[in-house]
């Protein structure tokens, strides 16, 4: 029974950091072309995009608060999204690679760069209340037990040894 508790969490630890490694992927293409496309750009592509909808239902509640974001979308605010979403994706992809590697100092550093990512993401869920921010949040609570589960399987793993 422990053995097969072991296993699915580590399968369940796998999935999570492979997920996050994408998660982590998006971000840095994202900050990437959010880079090299204008404000003028971003806003009309998400007016496109959200005229269909907004046609339908001019209350739609996703469809005008994406236009209300991205309507004012200044080079500062670009600047700064390109860099948070480099630095997040960065950050994410090195932390993921070494946990494939199984560097035991990786898994602390993951859980307090996971913490951080959570202690912000709070900080901006009291600024702009978006059920977005805590989904994110429980996430990576989530991750975090993960990995602190995998961590102590591997140390217990290789004191047996």
């Amino acid at each position: 029974m422990f053995m097969k508790k072991a296993l699915t969490e580590h399968n369940l630890f796998i999935i999570a950091i492979v997920l996050k490694g994408i998660d982590g992927v998006l971000e840095f293409v994202g900050g990437i072309l959010l880079l090299f496309i204008s404000p003028t750009l971003i806003n009309k592509t998400v007016v496109l995009l959200t005229q269909h909808e907004l046609s339908e239902d001019p209350r739609d509640w996703v469809a005008t608060h994406l236009v209300k974001l991205f309507h004012d979308v200044s080079f500062d605010t670009k600047i700064f999204g390109s860099v948070y979403l480099l630095s997040h994706g960065v950050i994410k992809i090195l932390i993921i690679y070494f946990l494939f590697r199984k560097k035991l100092w990786a898994y602390p550093m993951a859980i307090i760069f996971f913490a951080f990512f959570i202690i912000y993401q709070m900080y901006r869920y009291f600024l702009d209340f978006s059920v977005g921010y805590i989904l994110l949040s429980v996430l990576d609570i989530f991750v975090i037990i993960l990995t602190w589960l995998e961590y102590k399987r591997l140390k217990t793993y290789i004191r047996g040894i």
